[in-house]
């Protein structure tokens, strides 16, 4: 099967641009029985983070798209982090040299900075003028006899070949017309992107190679390449930018496209993958709740378009809903939920008197089937709004005889009530029923009853409806509250 890479540098967390391309080099090797290897493409050291490596791979895991080869879980074609590679380039780069396809450049900082400064100066790309191409053979012996410093850099020809991207189709750069010879080598040892992808591509058997559209126009450039190591190269695809709704480009600068920041929201993966393939394109279908296994069915490489995708990030609550929804229904996700929010009761109200059976595992999880559908994130659930879930209010006899001085008759009514309707609370029912049982009162106007049975059930003034809470509470849970107060 195919052999596909993500290659992040390890500069900061993962973002929502880099997760979609891991994703469709993910998503293709497992619709072609592929391997999808995570590489670490660290070879400009000034600009790694420390952790952002492990960092990136834990939230690939996180997002349930796993490497099968990686830093992490190690491999046959290892090491997969590009600065333990070096040895690699380096006789990569002398095999060049030996063949004349590069040379070795001895052009100074300084230099380099002149001609950079004039081409700026006359509104001109800055480019490098080739001059160390033309250095014979005794002069090259004489600048490594006084020890000067040297980069390699290959020799780009003119004439590339066009090359058949597997979204923009027939394609071709003439790159030797618009750039200088590229530093392939640094003096430090360390290689250029364009050297460490090419070799690492090519030893590490990647067939598809695909990456952001950002790296397109160097394609023909990595082609040479190819061409000059005698090696056949990958099918390359280029995956159009993924832009804000009103496309422009995604902001790092706010962090809120890094995936630590939904997961700490409490977002679902599966949302994310959901949102960012649906603003996309290469699915046959479009509808929001696609799960894994349905984005690996439904995806053809030929059905990307060449057209930026749009994020409309707004919508993220929306799709997590949905799968929310979906985790909820499945018996075994259920029970992770059901975990996680015994955690996040614990933690939001731990220091408010919760009464142990209000974590028990079957009122956590009634709780969750009825609110369904009715909660885009996980964590709505301890908000203010839901207290009277977790927290057992203390009210006494004589608050709620201020309300009404039938407090043992409505009591009773509704204990009654709960009796008959056990089974199937609905909203709709019991806003009837609490309708009806009011004019069993002898003086108690609709709004008082419900003022009262509010402070009975939740100790507040406001909040969701009487019938709402009553649903949710369940008719166990709203009866012994109802006993409570009657007894206190």
């Amino acid at each position: 099967g195919p052999r596909v890479r993500f290659g992040p540098s390890p500069t900061g967390f993962l973002h929502l641009g880099g997760l979609r391309t891991a994703l469709y080099n993910y998503i293709f090797a497992k619709k072609h029985q592929g391997t999808f290897i995570l590489r670490v493409e660290d070879t400009d050291q000034n600009r790694v983070v420390p952790g952002a490596a492990e960092g990136i791979e834990d939230m690939l895991n996180w997002a349930g798209i796993p490497p099968d080869e990686s830093p992490g879980r190690g491999g046959p074609a290892g090491p997969y982090v590009q600065s333990q590679r070096l040895e690699l380039y380096g006789r990569a780069g002398a095999a060049l040299l030996a063949g004349g396809a590069a040379y070795r450049c001895f052009c100074s900082p300084r230099r380099l900075q002149l001609l950079r400064g004039a081409a700026l100066r006359s509104q001109q790309t800055p480019r490098y003028d080739n001059r160390c191409r033309h250095l014979t053979p005794a002069e090259v012996a004489q600048k490594l006899s006084q020890g000067l410093d040297f980069v390699i850099r290959f020799r780009l020809e003119k004439g590339v070949e066009p090359f058949q991207d597997l979204v923009y189709g027939w394609n071709k750069h003439e790159v030797a017309e618009v750039e200088g010879d590229p530093v392939i080598l640094k003096g430090d040892g360390f290689p250029t992107y364009h050297l460490a992808n090419v070799v690492d591509d090519h030893y590490m058997g990647i067939t598809h190679v695909l990456r952001g559209t950002e790296w397109l126009a160097s394609t023909s450039k990595h082609l040479l390449l190819y061409k000059a190591f005698g090696w056949e190269p990958p099918q390359f695809g280029h995956l159009p930018l993924l832009l804000n709704r009103d496309g422009g480009k995604l902001s790092k600068r706010q962090g809120d496209i890094f995936l630590e920041r939904f997961a700490r929201d409490g977002f679902l993966p599966e949302a994310l993958l959901d949102i960012i393939t649906n603003c996309g394109s290469g699915f046959t279908e479009k509808q929001m709740g696609r799960t894994l296994e349905e984005l690996i069915s439904q995806f053809e490489v030929g059905k990307i378009t060449t057209h930026s995708a749009l994020l409309d990030l707004e919508a993220l609550p929306e799709f997590n809903r949905i799968h929310l929804t979906r985790h909820i229904e499945n018996p075994g996700l259920r029970q992770k939920l059901v975990r996680e929010l015994q955690g996040l009761v614990e933690l939001v109200y731990g220091d408010q008197q919760v009464d142990p059976d209000v974590l028990e595992k079957e009122y956590v999880e009634r709780v969750l089937l009825l609110r369904k559908g009715h909660i885009s994130l996980l964590k709505n659930l301890v908000s203010s709004d839901y207290s009277y879930l977790w927290v057992r209010p203390s009210v006494s006899r004589q608050q709620l005889q201020t309300i009404s001085a039938e407090v043992d008759e409505i009591g009773k009514l509704v204990l009654g009530l709960m009796a008959r309707q056990a089974a199937g609370l609905t909203v709709e029912e019991l806003n009837k029923d609490l309708r009806s049982l009011q004019k069993q009162t002898r003086e108690t106007k609709y709004s008082s009853m419900m003022q009262l049975l509010r402070l009975v059930l939740s100790g507040r003034q406001h909040g969701p409806s009487v019938a709402e809470m009553m649903v949710t509470l369940g008719a166990e849970e709203v009866c012994g509250r109802i006993h409570r107060a009657l007894s206190s």
